[in-house]
């Protein structure tokens, strides 16, 4: 079994279309791979419990069935800062709850792709952020980027800390989320010369995206590859 943490340079990079367009490329290898997303806010009450809309795509897209508390073992319903919004339920986010999960979820399949929250540094806890989670469960890093005005400042930040963790960064994939920007392969470039980590491919403009869609623009050759020599 093999897994890879999915971050982003910052909220609203589109790290759910990357994590479900990366479960739909794995699976098209032939290989059994189930989602994660540890940590959700902005959930809705449901007659089973808590339920977050992202979570609930991550889920549906495993090749096999696994319980939505595997999923998604930290759940809340105010649409805020994981830790703020934990607080306020009288839970703290620990990384006992979501290794447990983890790993429940690698006995069912080949790849496990982890989701995270907002940015690289986001606070879970008092004593524990965002950065902590792939450390824990031992899994290499993709990196989401925005593409917009300032992605190349939260890239270059994000993919510097990353390193600084002590943490393998697997590779980088492009989101292009304003349609309009100006100079995109210009910064497409800079980022390719200075981020130095494979590019798995540039996700389009896409009005609505969907797993194989973002799969088709997606090259994980590099991703399986150093997986395999890992």
């Amino acid at each position: 079994m093999t897994g890879v943490f999915v971050t982003a340079t910052d909220t609203d990079a589109g790290k759910t279309e990357v994590t479900l367009g990366l479960m739909a490329a794995l699976q098209h290898r032939g290989l059994r791979t189930l989602g994660m997303k540890p940590v959700a806010s902005g959930c809705k009450r449901t007659a089973h419990g808590l339920r977050n809309d992202d979570a609930l795509r991550i889920q549906a897209q495993a090749s096999v069935e696994a319980p939505y508390e595997h999923v998604n073992p930290y759940a809340f319903e105010p649409p805020m800062a994981p830790h703020i919004a934990a607080g306020r339920a009288g839970v703290e986010i620990g990384v006992q709850r979501i290794g447990d999960a983890y790993r429940a979820l690698a006995k069912r399949g080949d790849w496990v792709v982890v989701e995270g929250v907002g940015g690289w540094r986001v606070p879970l806890s008092p004593s524990l952020a965002l950065d902590g989670l792939p450390v824990a469960l031992g899994i290499p890093v993709l990196l989401v980027v925005g593409l917009k005005l300032g992605c190349l400042n939260h890239a270059l930040l994000t993919a510097e800390a990353i390193r600084a963790r002590g943490i393998r960064l697997a590779g980088w994939v492009a989101t292009v989320r304003d349609p309009d920007m100006l100079a995109r392969e210009e910064n497409l470039a800079t980022l390719a010369g200075l981020i130095h980590a494979p590019s798995l491919g540039a996700i389009p403009w896409l009005e609505s995206p969907g797993a194989e869609i973002v799969a088709r623009s997606l090259n994980i050759d590099t991703l399986l590859g150093s997986a395999s020599a890992g």
